[in-house]
């Protein structure tokens, strides 16, 4: 065995395992007749930052020197120094890399290709979310060995938490000095969820070899729909390119599960014009097509109080935050669902009539409507969503359902218009629906942004290459929640 310090670098969020991860490695190496130390440094506030757990081994059963002296090991990692980084998430991998903790010459760096999206990304006015692909590219040019799956998934499938899964991951990159069954024994000696464990370990370990195991935008297969999605998957397949063919999946999924299959249907129509346009400018890989079909899928899937509700009382949340919180089977779970409406989102779902007489009335908007917690984990408070939730079947005749579909036509036009004289243009326009997103203030914001955008389109056109222009407006609006920058944008066109 050489007498050189192995080191490893642990960044996991909280919940998900790190210390036990940390505690096996030492209990491993111990038991192995090793000397080794782990320590911890906690992250700040709920995902704004990763504990780092670092420990250190030091293989050897023999002394340093002949007095008989103990290794002194190191408290912190040193960039350039790591020998393994272990990353619960990949923007903790691209935080790793970041700190100078991963070396192109020395460091192994095992990362779960999943993404729990950081603050940042969630408060973002647009798609703030940080690309994965450009993660997993840079983890790959700096480390000297980069393994990569979804461990996520796999803990899941195992009933386990990540730590097993990247525990196993470890065992099978096979870096340290010690066998399989060595580190099983860790686990076993642990005491805790040792089945559960052990399923979780073997997956990481075969997923070495296996590769990566993220999921992958899948054609859904006729039989596994009902009839009357199959048939629309049907008329996709024989109408549609291939090219475009995961796009109107997914939109047909999305909105027949928004309100019902006719709404799907209708997702469908509507694109088959911008079909005919495709087959007039013969782009080969259809992004217009494609493009229109993203943005169509999510302004027709607008928020309102009726798809809030809907989605708060699914089966599938309850599951997820149940599991997540680590809530056990002998344990009782509350759950308060925190409201602030407003006369303008009671209005959006009311019948078209109803909806503009409470606008236009001032007693009405004089009203304040005040905060509300609904405890969902209760009949009462389950209930009260339940009956909202069910108002989607009077969806259609609502005032903001008229609203939005207006809009969308109005879109629609527009990018069949310019798309007959500048395809590019075209496609930039398609993405000026990232300006309209969920409801409330933060609704009539991306709106009027939106019609600001669109207003300025003829002296777009104007621009020498139209589509970065308008793109870079789009990027303007998207910048701050003030529109100083969308303003200053405009003023410079």
């Amino acid at each position: 065995m050489p007498n050189t310090v192995i080191s490893i670098a642990i960044l996991a969020m909280g919940g998900e395992g790190g210390g036990v991860l940390a505690d096996w490695i030492v209990d491993l190496a111990e038991h192995a007749g090793y000397f080794a130390q782990s320590t911890s440094v906690p992250g700040v506030a709920q995902r704004t930052g990763a504990t780092i757990y670092y420990v250190e081994i030091f293989p050897s059963t023999n002394s340093v020197n002949e007095e008989n002296l103990k290794p002194v090991l190191s408290l912190m990692p040193v960039p350039g120094h790591v020998d393994i980084v272990i990353a619960s998430e990949l923007m903790e991998a691209g935080r790793a890399i970041q700190r100078g903790l991963v070396s192109r010459d020395k460091t192994t760096l095992i990362a779960s290709s999943h993404r729990v999206y950081s603050m940042t990304e969630k408060i973002a006015m647009g798609d703030g979310r940080i690309d994965s692909q450009q993660l997993i590219s840079a983890a790959s040019d700096a480390a000297n060995r980069f393994v990569c799956a979804d461990y996520a998934k796999l803990a899941h499938e195992s009933g386990s938490l990540i730590s097993a899964v990247l525990f196993g991951a470890l065992a099978g990159v096979q870096l340290l000095p010690l066998a399989r069954d060595q580190f099983e024994a860790a686990i076993q000696r642990g005491g805790v969820g040792i089945e559960s464990s052990m399923a979780a370990f073997a997956a990481g370990f075969d997923s070495v070899n296996l590769g990566d195991t993220s999921d992958h935008v899948s054609v859904p297969v006729s039989s596994q729909l009902g009839p009357a999605l199959a048939k629309l998957a049907k008329r996709i397949e024989q109408s549609f390119p291939s090219a475009s063919h995961k796009f109107l999946y997914a939109g047909m999924i999305r909105l027949a599960d928004y309100q019902d299959v006719d709404y799907a249907s209708d997702y469908i129509d509507r694109l088959e014009p911008i079909l005919e346009l495709e087959k007039l400018n013969r782009d080969k890989k259809y992004r217009l097509l494609c493009e229109t079909a993203r943005y169509l899928a999510l302004w027709m899937s607008y928020e309102d109080a009726v798809r809030v509700a809907d989605l708060k009382i699914r089966k599938q949340r309850f599951e997820r935050i149940t599991r997540d919180v680590g809530c056990k089977k002998n344990q009782l779970l509350e759950l308060e669902e925190f409201f602030h409406p407003r006369i303008e989102e009671i209005a959006d779902i009311m019948p078209s009539s109803l909806g503009r007489w409470l606008l236009s009335s001032k007693i009405a908007l004089r009203i304040k409507m005040g905060g509300r917690v609904v405890k969902t984990s209760s009949i009462c408070g389950f209930l009260q969503l339940y009956l909202i939730a069910g108002l989607r079947r009077w969806r259609r005749g609502s005032l903001r359902f008229g609203v939005e579909q207006k809009r969308v036509l109005a879109w629609l036009e527009n990018i069949k218009a310019v798309a007959t004289t500048d395809y590019e243009l075209a496609i930039s326009l398609t993405e000026s629906q990232r300006l309209i997103k969920g409801y409330g203030d933060t609704h009539h914001r991306g709106n009027a942004n939106y019609e600001a955008v669109l207003g300025a389109l003829p002296r777009v056109r104007m621009k020498d290459i139209p589509s970065a222009t308008l793109k870079s407006l789009i990027l303007a609006a998207l910048a701050d929640e003030s529109g100083n920058a969308l303003k200053k944008a405009l003023q410079a066109l």
